[in-house]
Protein backbone atom coordinates (compact mmCIF):
# COMPACT_ATOMS: atom_id res chain seq x y z
CA UNK A 1 0.00 0.00 0.00
CA UNK A 2 1.25 3.74 -1.13
CA UNK A 3 0.40 6.48 2.14
CA UNK A 4 0.70 10.21 1.44
CA UNK A 5 1.33 11.76 4.70
CA UNK A 6 0.88 14.81 5.39
CA UNK A 7 3.59 16.96 7.96
CA UNK A 8 5.47 14.44 8.87
CA UNK A 9 8.39 16.63 11.04
CA UNK A 10 5.51 19.26 13.29
CA UNK A 11 4.37 18.70 15.72
CA UNK A 12 7.15 16.19 16.88
CA UNK A 13 4.91 13.02 17.53
CA UNK A 14 4.01 13.34 13.52
CA UNK A 15 7.33 11.51 13.04
CA UNK A 16 5.91 8.35 14.94
CA UNK A 17 3.23 7.76 12.52
CA UNK A 18 5.59 7.53 9.58
CA UNK A 19 7.32 5.35 11.20
CA UNK A 20 4.45 2.87 12.09
CA UNK A 21 3.39 3.41 8.76
CA UNK A 22 6.74 2.11 7.40
CA UNK A 23 7.19 -0.81 10.55
CA UNK A 24 3.06 -2.73 8.94
CA UNK A 25 4.22 -3.00 5.22
CA UNK A 26 3.13 0.66 3.77
CA UNK A 27 5.11 2.54 1.44
CA UNK A 28 4.91 6.13 2.52
CA UNK A 29 5.52 9.82 0.48
CA UNK A 30 4.98 12.56 2.74
CA UNK A 31 3.99 16.40 1.98
CA UNK A 32 5.23 18.72 4.55
CA UNK A 33 5.80 22.63 5.36
CA UNK A 34 9.48 21.83 6.47
CA UNK A 35 12.73 21.61 3.96
CA UNK A 36 13.67 18.06 3.43
CA UNK A 37 17.50 19.44 4.72
CA UNK A 38 15.60 19.60 7.72
CA UNK A 39 14.71 16.23 8.45
CA UNK A 40 16.50 13.43 10.48
CA UNK A 41 18.29 10.65 8.86
CA UNK A 42 16.08 8.33 9.97
CA UNK A 43 12.73 10.14 9.04
CA UNK A 44 14.34 10.25 5.44
CA UNK A 45 14.90 6.88 5.37
CA UNK A 46 11.45 6.22 6.48
CA UNK A 47 10.17 8.24 2.87
CA UNK A 48 10.03 7.39 -0.47
CA UNK A 49 9.52 11.12 -1.38
CA UNK A 50 9.54 14.33 0.09
CA UNK A 51 7.12 17.14 -1.35
CA UNK A 52 7.53 20.48 0.65
CA UNK A 53 4.86 23.08 0.26
CA UNK A 54 3.94 26.47 1.90
CA UNK A 55 1.34 25.55 3.88
CA UNK A 56 -0.64 21.84 4.20
CA UNK A 57 -3.39 23.88 4.71
CA UNK A 58 -3.12 25.71 1.51
CA UNK A 59 -5.72 23.45 -0.53
CA UNK A 60 -4.19 24.16 -3.88
CA UNK A 61 -0.59 23.62 -2.78
CA UNK A 62 -1.78 20.35 -1.67
CA UNK A 63 -3.64 19.47 -4.45
CA UNK A 64 -0.69 20.06 -7.01
CA UNK A 65 1.80 18.34 -4.57
CA UNK A 66 -0.72 15.22 -4.45
CA UNK A 67 -1.48 15.34 -7.79
CA UNK A 68 2.40 15.29 -9.03
CA UNK A 69 2.55 12.01 -6.93
CA UNK A 70 -0.44 10.38 -8.73
CA UNK A 71 1.13 11.17 -11.94
CA UNK A 72 4.25 8.97 -10.87
CA UNK A 73 2.57 6.10 -8.71
CA UNK A 74 -0.64 4.87 -7.75
CA UNK A 75 -1.65 6.38 -4.50
CA UNK A 76 -3.96 4.03 -1.54
CA UNK A 77 -4.52 6.67 0.80
CA UNK A 78 -4.26 10.18 2.55
CA UNK A 79 -3.81 10.35 5.53
CA UNK A 80 -3.56 13.36 8.28
CA UNK A 81 -4.02 13.65 11.93
CA UNK A 82 -3.59 17.07 13.09
CA UNK A 83 -7.25 18.84 13.75
CA UNK A 84 -6.04 21.92 11.36
CA UNK A 85 -5.09 19.85 8.61
CA UNK A 86 -8.00 17.64 8.48
CA UNK A 87 -10.83 19.31 6.68
CA UNK A 88 -8.03 20.59 3.83
CA UNK A 89 -6.76 17.12 3.61
CA UNK A 90 -10.32 15.87 3.16
CA UNK A 91 -10.82 18.03 -0.11
CA UNK A 92 -8.11 17.51 -1.30
CA UNK A 93 -9.08 13.54 -1.24
CA UNK A 94 -11.82 13.79 -2.25
CA UNK A 95 -10.81 16.22 -5.64
CA UNK A 96 -7.85 13.30 -5.86
CA UNK A 97 -10.42 10.18 -5.59
CA UNK A 98 -8.36 8.75 -2.84
CA UNK A 99 -10.14 6.68 -0.18
CA UNK A 100 -10.89 8.14 3.35
CA UNK A 101 -12.48 9.95 5.59
CA UNK A 102 -15.21 12.28 3.23
CA UNK A 103 -14.93 16.14 2.93
CA UNK A 104 -18.45 15.80 4.63
CA UNK A 105 -17.10 13.74 7.52
CA UNK A 106 -14.30 15.98 8.21
CA UNK A 107 -16.61 19.50 8.10
CA UNK A 108 -18.69 17.57 10.66
CA UNK A 109 -16.31 16.86 13.07
CA UNK A 110 -15.18 20.83 12.89
CA UNK A 111 -18.05 22.49 12.99
CA UNK A 112 -20.06 21.76 16.31
CA UNK A 113 -23.72 23.26 15.74
CA UNK A 114 -23.74 21.13 12.14
CA UNK A 115 -22.22 18.18 14.11
CA UNK A 116 -24.93 18.33 16.75
CA UNK A 117 -27.61 18.75 13.95
CA UNK A 118 -26.57 15.85 12.33
CA UNK A 119 -26.20 13.51 15.45
CA UNK A 120 -29.56 14.51 17.20
CA UNK A 121 -31.08 13.33 13.98
CA UNK A 122 -30.00 10.09 14.62
CA UNK A 123 -30.80 9.72 18.09
CA UNK A 124 -27.64 10.93 20.20
CA UNK A 125 -28.53 13.41 23.01
CA UNK A 126 -26.60 16.53 22.86
CA UNK A 127 -27.54 19.63 24.50
CA UNK A 128 -29.25 22.07 22.89
CA UNK A 129 -26.82 24.34 20.68
CA UNK A 130 -27.34 27.14 17.82
CA UNK A 131 -24.48 28.31 15.84
CA UNK A 132 -24.78 31.61 14.40
CA UNK A 133 -23.24 35.33 13.81
CA UNK A 134 -26.37 37.06 14.46
CA UNK A 135 -26.31 38.51 18.01
CA UNK A 136 -30.48 39.01 18.52
CA UNK A 137 -30.79 35.26 16.74
CA UNK A 138 -28.36 34.19 19.75
CA UNK A 139 -29.82 36.45 22.71
CA UNK A 140 -32.99 34.70 21.87
CA UNK A 141 -31.51 31.67 22.09
CA UNK A 142 -30.45 32.68 25.65
CA UNK A 143 -33.70 33.78 26.45
CA UNK A 144 -35.40 30.01 25.45
CA UNK A 145 -32.93 27.99 27.06
CA UNK A 146 -31.53 30.07 29.43
CA UNK A 147 -28.45 30.47 31.50
CA UNK A 148 -25.67 29.27 32.30
CA UNK A 149 -24.36 28.89 28.32
CA UNK A 150 -21.48 27.92 26.66
CA UNK A 151 -19.77 29.71 23.77
CA UNK A 152 -16.98 28.83 21.68
CA UNK A 153 -15.13 29.12 18.17
CA UNK A 154 -17.45 27.18 15.56
CA UNK A 155 -14.62 25.27 14.77
CA UNK A 156 -12.36 25.06 17.91
CA UNK A 157 -10.58 22.09 19.68
CA UNK A 158 -11.08 21.50 23.25
CA UNK A 159 -11.38 24.10 25.97
CA UNK A 160 -9.65 26.70 23.68
CA UNK A 161 -11.35 29.98 23.36
CA UNK A 162 -14.54 28.59 25.15
CA UNK A 163 -16.21 30.49 27.46
CA UNK A 164 -19.42 29.65 30.29
CA UNK A 165 -21.63 32.82 30.36
CA UNK A 166 -24.06 33.52 33.69
CA UNK A 167 -25.87 36.28 32.42
CA UNK A 168 -26.80 38.62 29.68
CA UNK A 169 -24.17 41.11 30.37
CA UNK A 170 -21.32 38.23 30.18
CA UNK A 171 -23.31 37.04 27.71
CA UNK A 172 -22.59 40.57 25.70
CA UNK A 173 -18.83 40.99 26.92
CA UNK A 174 -17.86 37.19 25.02
CA UNK A 175 -20.06 38.22 21.82
CA UNK A 176 -18.31 41.45 21.72
CA UNK A 177 -15.00 39.22 22.65
CA UNK A 178 -15.28 37.37 19.71
CA UNK A 179 -16.44 39.75 17.03
CA UNK A 180 -19.73 38.85 16.68
CA UNK A 181 -22.01 41.27 15.11
CA UNK A 182 -18.79 42.14 13.19
CA UNK A 183 -18.20 38.80 11.25
CA UNK A 184 -17.78 36.40 14.35
CA UNK A 185 -19.95 33.57 14.09
CA UNK A 186 -20.02 31.29 16.75
CA UNK A 187 -21.44 28.02 18.74
CA UNK A 188 -23.81 28.58 21.38
CA UNK A 189 -25.01 25.70 23.85
CA UNK A 190 -26.53 24.73 26.81
CA UNK A 191 -24.34 24.35 29.82
CA UNK A 192 -24.56 20.41 30.78
CA UNK A 193 -24.24 19.35 34.23
CA UNK A 194 -22.58 16.48 35.14
CA UNK A 195 -19.32 14.80 34.64
CA UNK A 196 -16.68 15.09 31.44
CA UNK A 197 -14.80 12.46 29.63
CA UNK A 198 -13.67 11.01 26.58
CA UNK A 199 -13.97 8.21 24.50
CA UNK A 200 -11.09 7.63 22.24
CA UNK A 201 -11.33 5.14 19.04
CA UNK A 202 -9.34 3.81 16.24
CA UNK A 203 -11.61 2.25 13.19
CA UNK A 204 -10.44 0.03 10.62
CA UNK A 205 -12.97 -0.93 8.22
CA UNK A 206 -16.17 0.75 9.85
CA UNK A 207 -15.32 -1.19 12.94
CA UNK A 208 -13.86 -0.09 16.43
CA UNK A 209 -10.41 -2.01 16.58
CA UNK A 210 -9.14 -0.44 19.65
CA UNK A 211 -11.17 2.06 22.64
CA UNK A 212 -10.73 3.78 25.73
CA UNK A 213 -12.44 5.61 28.28
CA UNK A 214 -10.92 8.78 30.27
CA UNK A 215 -11.97 10.80 33.04
CA UNK A 216 -11.45 14.42 33.50
CA UNK A 217 -11.19 15.23 37.52
CA UNK A 218 -12.33 17.77 37.48
CA UNK A 219 -14.00 19.35 34.32
CA UNK A 220 -11.75 20.90 31.95
CA UNK A 221 -13.53 24.79 32.04
CA UNK A 222 -13.44 24.15 35.73
CA UNK A 223 -9.68 22.93 35.72
CA UNK A 224 -8.64 26.09 33.28
CA UNK A 225 -10.09 28.78 35.40
CA UNK A 226 -8.27 28.05 38.86
CA UNK A 227 -4.85 28.12 39.39
CA UNK A 228 -5.30 26.26 42.79
CA UNK A 229 -6.71 22.92 41.24
CA UNK A 230 -3.92 20.27 40.00
CA UNK A 231 -5.93 18.72 37.27
CA UNK A 232 -5.91 15.22 36.24
CA UNK A 233 -6.79 12.78 33.85
CA UNK A 234 -7.27 9.06 34.31
CA UNK A 235 -7.96 6.46 31.66
CA UNK A 236 -9.76 3.29 33.29
CA UNK A 237 -8.69 0.19 32.67
CA UNK A 238 -12.59 -1.09 33.67
CA UNK A 239 -13.93 -0.28 30.08
CA UNK A 240 -14.73 -4.27 29.89
CA UNK A 241 -16.11 -5.37 33.08
CA UNK A 242 -18.16 -1.78 34.24
CA UNK A 243 -21.99 -1.90 33.23
CA UNK A 244 -21.69 1.94 33.06
CA UNK A 245 -19.20 1.99 29.86
CA UNK A 246 -21.48 0.15 27.84
CA UNK A 247 -23.91 3.88 27.16
CA UNK A 248 -20.62 5.37 26.25
CA UNK A 249 -19.20 2.63 23.73
CA UNK A 250 -22.84 2.32 22.59
CA UNK A 251 -23.11 5.76 22.33
CA UNK A 252 -19.55 6.52 20.51
CA UNK A 253 -20.32 3.63 17.95
CA UNK A 254 -23.92 5.05 16.82
CA UNK A 255 -21.99 8.33 16.80
CA UNK A 256 -18.64 7.12 14.04
CA UNK A 257 -21.74 5.47 12.11
CA UNK A 258 -23.40 8.67 11.94
CA UNK A 259 -20.81 10.79 11.14
CA UNK A 260 -19.24 7.73 8.28
CA UNK A 261 -15.64 7.42 10.00
CA UNK A 262 -14.93 4.36 8.70
CA UNK A 263 -10.95 4.28 8.93
CA UNK A 264 -9.34 6.72 11.64
CA UNK A 265 -8.53 7.66 14.57
CA UNK A 266 -11.10 9.75 16.97
CA UNK A 267 -11.50 11.94 20.25
CA UNK A 268 -15.01 12.17 21.60
CA UNK A 269 -16.25 13.97 24.70
CA UNK A 270 -18.91 12.93 26.85
CA UNK A 271 -21.27 14.21 29.90
CA UNK A 272 -22.74 12.03 32.41
CA UNK A 273 -25.41 13.91 34.68
CA UNK A 274 -28.72 14.60 35.71
CA UNK A 275 -29.61 14.49 32.47
CA UNK A 276 -27.96 10.97 31.50
CA UNK A 277 -25.41 10.75 28.85
CA UNK A 278 -24.75 13.83 26.36
CA UNK A 279 -22.53 14.03 23.64
CA UNK A 280 -20.63 16.68 23.73
CA UNK A 281 -18.55 16.77 20.42
CA UNK A 282 -15.99 14.83 17.99
CA UNK A 283 -12.59 15.55 16.32
CA UNK A 284 -11.37 12.77 13.29
CA UNK A 285 -8.03 12.63 14.65
CA UNK A 286 -6.18 11.47 17.89
CA UNK A 287 -6.64 12.75 21.26
CA UNK A 288 -4.35 15.56 22.82
CA UNK A 289 -2.25 16.17 25.77
CA UNK A 290 -0.52 12.96 24.48
CA UNK A 291 -3.14 10.66 26.00
CA UNK A 292 -1.97 7.75 23.28
CA UNK A 293 0.88 7.68 25.62
CA UNK A 294 -1.08 7.06 28.55
CA UNK A 295 -3.14 4.33 26.77
CA UNK A 296 0.39 2.30 25.83
CA UNK A 297 1.15 2.42 29.31
CA UNK A 298 -1.70 0.86 30.28
CA UNK A 299 -2.02 -1.47 27.71
CA UNK A 300 0.81 -2.60 26.45
CA UNK A 301 0.61 -1.18 23.18
CA UNK A 302 1.58 1.07 20.06
CA UNK A 303 -0.81 3.09 19.03
CA UNK A 304 0.68 4.55 16.59
CA UNK A 305 1.41 0.78 15.31
CA UNK A 306 -2.08 0.10 15.96
CA UNK A 307 -3.18 3.78 13.49
CA UNK A 308 -1.58 1.90 11.14
CA UNK A 309 -2.61 -1.36 11.06
CA UNK A 310 -6.44 0.08 10.86
CA UNK A 311 -4.73 2.05 7.81
CA UNK A 312 -3.05 -0.71 6.11
CA UNK A 313 -4.84 -3.74 7.01
CA UNK A 314 -8.17 -2.60 8.56
CA UNK A 315 -7.73 -4.45 11.64
CA UNK A 316 -5.66 -4.29 15.17
CA UNK A 317 -2.14 -6.25 15.68
CA UNK A 318 -3.94 -7.23 19.32
CA UNK A 319 -6.74 -5.88 21.67
CA UNK A 320 -5.47 -3.77 24.56
CA UNK A 321 -4.68 -5.55 27.93
CA UNK A 322 -6.35 -3.38 30.04
CA UNK A 323 -3.80 -4.30 32.55
CA UNK A 324 -3.76 -0.62 34.83
CA UNK A 325 -5.48 2.69 35.00
CA UNK A 326 -2.94 4.99 33.86
CA UNK A 327 -3.30 8.73 34.89
CA UNK A 328 -1.78 12.56 34.77
CA UNK A 329 -1.47 15.14 36.71
CA UNK A 330 -0.98 18.86 35.83
CA UNK A 331 1.35 20.77 38.76
CA UNK A 332 0.56 24.59 38.69
CA UNK A 333 3.14 27.00 39.67
CA UNK A 334 1.90 28.80 42.95
CA UNK A 335 2.27 32.30 40.67
CA UNK A 336 3.30 33.96 37.52
CA UNK A 337 7.10 34.19 36.97
CA UNK A 338 10.09 31.63 36.83
CA UNK A 339 10.50 28.20 38.55
CA UNK A 340 12.34 28.58 41.34
CA UNK A 341 12.30 24.79 43.22
CA UNK A 342 9.81 22.21 44.10
CA UNK A 343 8.78 20.64 47.48
CA UNK A 344 7.30 16.97 48.35
CA UNK A 345 9.60 15.41 45.37
CA UNK A 346 10.19 12.55 47.75
CA UNK A 347 6.98 11.12 46.91
CA UNK A 348 7.51 10.45 43.17
CA UNK A 349 10.80 9.58 43.78
CA UNK A 350 11.04 7.16 45.91
CA UNK A 351 7.55 6.54 47.38
CA UNK A 352 5.62 5.92 43.85
CA UNK A 353 8.68 5.04 41.69
CA UNK A 354 7.68 1.96 40.46
CA UNK A 355 3.78 3.24 39.48
CA UNK A 356 5.89 6.46 37.88
CA UNK A 357 5.48 6.37 33.54
CA UNK A 358 6.88 9.55 33.62
CA UNK A 359 7.17 13.63 34.81
CA UNK A 360 8.14 16.44 33.53
CA UNK A 361 9.99 19.22 35.73
CA UNK A 362 11.17 22.41 34.65
CA UNK A 363 14.14 23.84 35.78
CA UNK A 364 14.82 26.52 37.89
CA UNK A 365 14.67 30.01 35.83
CA UNK A 366 12.21 28.62 33.80
CA UNK A 367 9.18 31.05 33.10
CA UNK A 368 6.46 30.18 33.94
CA UNK A 369 2.85 29.40 31.83
CA UNK A 370 -0.85 30.58 32.60
CA UNK A 371 -2.95 28.60 33.98
CA UNK A 372 -5.50 28.18 30.60
CA UNK A 373 -2.02 27.47 28.75
CA UNK A 374 -3.19 23.65 29.19
CA UNK A 375 -2.28 20.34 31.03
CA UNK A 376 1.21 20.08 29.87
CA UNK A 377 2.04 24.10 30.21
CA UNK A 378 4.12 23.56 33.25
CA UNK A 379 5.02 20.70 35.35
CA UNK A 380 3.48 17.44 35.30
CA UNK A 381 3.45 13.76 36.85
CA UNK A 382 2.00 10.45 34.76
CA UNK A 383 1.41 7.28 37.05
CA UNK A 384 -0.16 3.71 36.25
CA UNK A 385 -1.59 1.32 38.94
CA UNK A 386 -3.93 -1.85 38.46
CA UNK A 387 -7.19 -0.53 40.62
CA UNK A 388 -8.74 2.89 39.00
CA UNK A 389 -9.80 3.97 42.83
CA UNK A 390 -6.33 3.99 43.89
CA UNK A 391 -4.82 5.60 41.16
CA UNK A 392 -6.92 8.43 41.80
CA UNK A 393 -5.91 8.23 45.16
CA UNK A 394 -2.53 8.53 44.66
CA UNK A 395 -2.72 11.42 41.50
CA UNK A 396 -4.69 13.70 44.61
CA UNK A 397 -1.87 13.32 46.82
CA UNK A 398 0.58 14.07 44.66
CA UNK A 399 -1.73 17.26 43.68
CA UNK A 400 -1.50 18.06 47.56
CA UNK A 401 2.04 16.93 47.77
CA UNK A 402 4.23 18.15 45.21
CA UNK A 403 4.45 21.73 44.89
CA UNK A 404 5.78 23.90 41.98
CA UNK A 405 7.32 27.10 43.40
CA UNK A 406 7.90 29.82 41.61
CA UNK A 407 8.83 33.91 41.96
Amino acid sequence: MHVIFVEPAFPVNQREFVGALRAVGATVTAVGEASQDSLDPQLKGWLEHYIQVPSVVDEAAMLKAVRWIQDRRWVDRLEATVEAHILPVAHVREACEIPGTSARSAYLCRDKPAMKEVLREGGIACAASLGSGDREEILAFAAQEGFPLIIKPRAGAGASGTYRVDDEDRLNQVLDEMGVGHGGNVAVEEFVEGHEGFYDTITGGGEIIQDFVTHYFPNVLEAMRHRWISPQFIATNRVDQAEDYREVRKMGKRVLELLELHTTATHMEWFFGPKGLKFSEIGCRPPGVRAWELYNAGNDLDLYHEWAMAIVHGHASRPASRRFSAGMIALRPTQDGQIAGYEGLDLIQSEYKEFVIDYHLPGEGTPTQPVDAGYMANAWVRLRHPDFDQLREMLDRVGKTVKVVAR
